[in-house]
């Protein structure tokens, strides 16, 4: 199967995810019963909810990525090159500006995703980012009712 896939068919990426706000105190109320209810079962006996807050960079709902960086290789005069960018911008931006690569780029059935843990992390954190921001999700992302 991998001799069939060109490379250039490949977008690799990676994500960067901070808590959405500073500090445990900066969340509104809600947020906080939301938060504690959500981190309970880890957090167990040995943190509180404050305590915990810096790993909110995990979860989509109370974290926030400040920066998707891709590389996709190229060939030009029958040399093979690599470009690599970062978005990095307020969060609806680059991810409206990563949406933007992805519809132009990279939509196609023959083009892939690629990233460390991607299914299980980067892939559903854009996603549900996207989500919160009301943008519209790209095809490559839109997983909805597909096998993993």
């Amino acid at each position: 199967m991998l001799q069939t896939i060109k490379l250039e068919n490949i977008l690799l990426l990676d994500i960067e995810t901070v808590p959405e706000f500073e500090n445990h105190g900066q969340l509104s109320e809600d947020k906080k019963l939301l938060w504690e209810e959500k981190t309970q079962y880890q957090r167990k006996d040995e943190f509180t909810a404050e305590q915990f807050y810096d790993r909110a960079g995990i979860w989509a709902e109370f974290g926030k990525i400040v920066c998707i960086s891709v590389g996709f290789f190229s060939f030009k005069n029958g040399e093979r090159t690599f470009r690599l960018t970062t978005f990095r911008d307020e969060e609806k931006n680059l991810l409206q500006e990563f949406a933007n690569l992805l519809q132009e780029h990279f939509s196609k059935p023959h083009h892939l995703l690629c990233a460390h843990n991607g299914k299980e992390f980067d892939f559903p954190f854009i996603a549900r980012r996207m989500l919160i921001h009301d943008l519209a999700l790209p095809l490559k992302l839109n997983l909805f009712g597909k096998k993993p």
